[in-house]
């Protein structure tokens, strides 16, 4: 087994995937450029048994999710049964509802976590967090990013880094990543350019500033399994494209 895997963050992709048609077609686009695995982000409604047939005639791995918080509290029996549908083992959340970001919030985080942690593992799956900048405020001496770490017991709560937006809010992807270590299944891979403007923007893996030689020895070093890249805006540019740019910049620098 390779010890990494290679996926697309289908958020990228959200305007193709409003159908089912739109996922079939989609699917058969990553995995003409080389992607093994996805993440299902963004989708129209419609069925999870269609995305299933889809995921299998596509012949990917559905390494992870991304589903809103409330789902987890509400629905939680629905979303356990969607991810066994798809394979899928790693849930996550991309972030949390803006009432959330005190330390509050973070108290009501923390507790309402446990349940829906421990009946996900009941099922074989874990359940990850994928930070903004804004989780990267400081309260005190710390910042609540770091709190959410330090308080959520590991069993229950992963990361799954990503490593613009930890940038772009004035950390070091790289010290992060070796920060957190094994708690780690997922990462999410995004570079950041500067604008002649001056404007921090989304930009294409090696396309932009971000030092990827140490996010990815950081990263072999404690054994992420899933590289998940993502590009939240293209720009204008055709964001298959995007992702094909990223992952033939990821094979030049030794990933496979």
């Amino acid at each position: 087994m390779a010890q990494h895997v290679l996926g697309a963050q289908l958020y990228t992709l959200r305007d193709y995937t409003k159908t089912i048609d739109d996922v079939r077609a989609t699917l058969e686009k990553v995995v003409g450029i080389g992607y093994k695995a996805v993440q299902i982000s963004g989708f129209g409604p419609m069925d999870p048994k269609d995305v299933a047939q889809a995921v299998r005639d596509a012949g990917v791995t559905v390494a992870a999710t991304h589903m809103g918080w409330p789902r987890f509290l509400d629905e939680l029996d629905a979303v356990i049964e969607e991810h066994k549908m798809w394979g899928c083992a790693h849930a996550a959340i991309g972030g949390l509802p803006a009432e959330y970001f005190s330390l509050d919030g973070l108290k009501r985080f923390l507790d309402e976590l446990p349940p829906v942690a421990d009946k996900l593992a009941k099922e074989g799956m874990d359940f990850s967090y994928h930070n903004h900048h804004h989780e990267l405020a400081r309260h005190g001496d710390e910042t609540w990013l770091d709190r959410l770490y330090e308080q959520a017991d590991p069993k229950h709560l992963k990361a799954e880094i990503d490593t613009h937006w930890i940038q772009r809010g004035g950390g070091d992807p790289a010290a992060w990543i070796r920060k957190l270590g094994d708690r780690q299944p997922l990462l999410h891979l995004k570079d950041m350019a500067i604008t002649p403007e001056r404007e921090p923007i989304f930009a294409e893996i090696g396309e932009g500033n971000l030092n990827w030689p140490a996010i990815l020895d950081a990263a072999k070093d404690v054994g992420v399994r899933w590289y998940l890249i993502e590009q939240d805006d293209c720009y204008g540019r055709d964001p298959f494209e995007s992702l094909a740019i990223s992952y033939r910049n990821l094979r030049a620098m030794g990933l496979t």
